[in-house]
């Protein structure tokens, strides 16, 4: 059974930090680009960061230089270390896996951690 669980969101306040993590299971986690997502309150998904084998990872505008993505596939978890963070980055953050194979892909989806970022 396929599973990506997410865990490390919370409260905290602007300016603060916070590292989430996915824990994948039930797939070749090494092959796949591994991707942050999020959904505000009211608004669509926006796409925040991926890690893709063999290139840079890469970043939404809005979290550039402030969020890291990172992986470790011997554990098959993707990581997303998040400062400086501000009442708009309040959202539900998911990730995401995706298998590339030519022009197809197959995706998988993690069911999302809350972060809130108030005074």
């Amino acid at each position: 059974e396929v599973q990506l669980v997410e865990s490390g969101g919370g409260l905290v306040q602007p300016g603060g930090s916070l590292r989430l993590s996915c824990k994948a299971s039930g797939f070749t986690f090494r092959t796949h680009d591994m991707s942050w997502v999020r959904q505000a309150p009211g608004k669509g998904l926006e796409w925040v960061s991926s890690s893709i084998s063999g290139t840079s990872p890469v970043y939404a505008d809005s979290v550039n230089g402030r969020f890291t993505i990172s992986r470790d596939n011997t554990k098959n978890t993707v990581y997303l270390q998040m400062n400086n963070l501000q009442p708009d980055d309040t959202a539900v953050y998911r990730c995401n896996a995706r298998y590339r194979n030519g022009l197809l892909h197959s995706d998988y989806w993690g069911q999302g951690t809350q972060v809130t970022v108030s005074s």
